[in-house]
């Protein structure tokens, strides 16, 4: 089901609507008509972490869909860590492009919504026709990453949001410092007014607990497990990095070729924070409007 509206700081008409999977309802806006693609956001973000990309992306012939995955805003807030396994989250993303009505999309992912639609590559190829990855380092090479100490101490709070409910108590300390924290070292710097959108969604019921549970989930799988999860991925390939990642070193962005056999490229933005997609907006909309230009045309 969904409705149309005309919501603030983005610049164009969205639909909005719910995507039934399972049990979980996602949330989503969708702008434009062409060839589908999604757009996941990472933490602490919601859809809304996309408002650089939506309108520009839509005019560019395609159609624009952004989910809040599990856990966010306005979707579906499963209580327990298990429910946020990144194979669940996978197949929600599976689910929710079959509930548009589409066989397959072009697939955008930052932060944690790259290593979603990393594994929805893996796990189910035949729904991704191209991926673009910001600021998201594949699993295997994250991995590795974690046993380095220079990049353990970037991802302390990997562990910290690990502690059974302590985490939820401190994020919502001093007008959600915590959170607010992360986003800190975005140039540009998010207005307050865009700030407060981001509360806003931080403030519903459960998000707090689910968007830690990402965490949760994450360090409490096996990683043998994971790692004999990993597979090859057909979909070409677009790496995009802010080099100036303060979470994730830069050493991260290239993966193995045989893991991502049809890598297009890496493309470092020299100057841009983790918040690639909001601080070199135009480079980053022109980029994958490029390289998803021949699914469009």
């Amino acid at each position: 089901m969904s409705t149309t509206s005309v919501l603030p700081d983005v610049g164009i008409e969205l639909r909005e609507g719910y995507a039934e999977i399972g049990d979980v309802n996602l949330h989503y806006v969708e702008a434009g008509e062409g060839p589908l693609i999604v757009l996941l956001h990472g933490f602490p973000e919601f859809w809304f972490g996309w408002r650089l990309q939506i309108a520009p992306l839509a005019a560019a012939g395609f159609r624009v869909v952004v989910p809040d995955t599990r856990g966010y805003n306005l979707s579906s807030k499963p209580e327990g860590f298990k429910d946020y396994a990144v194979d669940l989250l996978a197949d929600d993303i599976r689910g929710l492009i079959g509930e548009l009505g589409e066989e397959s999309a072009l697939l955008v992912g930052h932060d944690w919504g790259g290593s979603i639609a990393w594994t929805v590559a893996m796990n189910h190829p035949e729904v991704v026709d191209r991926l673009a990855i910001l600021n998201a380092a594949h699993p295997r090479r994250l991995q590795e990453g974690l046993h380095h100490p220079s990049q353990l101490r970037k991802s302390w709070y990997f562990f910290f949001f690990a502690v059974p409910d302590l985490p939820e108590h401190v994020v919502h300390a001093n007008d959600w410092h915590f959170f607010r924290h992360f986003l800190h070292d975005a140039s540009p710097p998010y207005s307050p007014e865009e700030i407060e959108r981001y509360i806003e969604a931080w403030s519903q019921p459960g998000a707090a607990a689910g968007m830690i549970n990402y965490y949760r989930a994450s360090v409490r799988s096996s990683q043998k497990e994971a790692a004999a999860a990993i597979r090859p991925l057909s979909a070409p390939t677009l790496v995009i990095w802010g080099e100036d990642d303060a979470y994730l070193g830069s050493d991260l962005a290239e993966p193995e070729r045989d893991d991502v056999p049809n890598l297009d490229r890496v493309e470092r933005l020299i100057g841009a924070s983790h918040w690639v997609h909001h601080d070199e907006a135009e480079r980053v909309n022109q980029l994958l409007i490029d390289f998803f230009g021949a699914a469009a045309g």
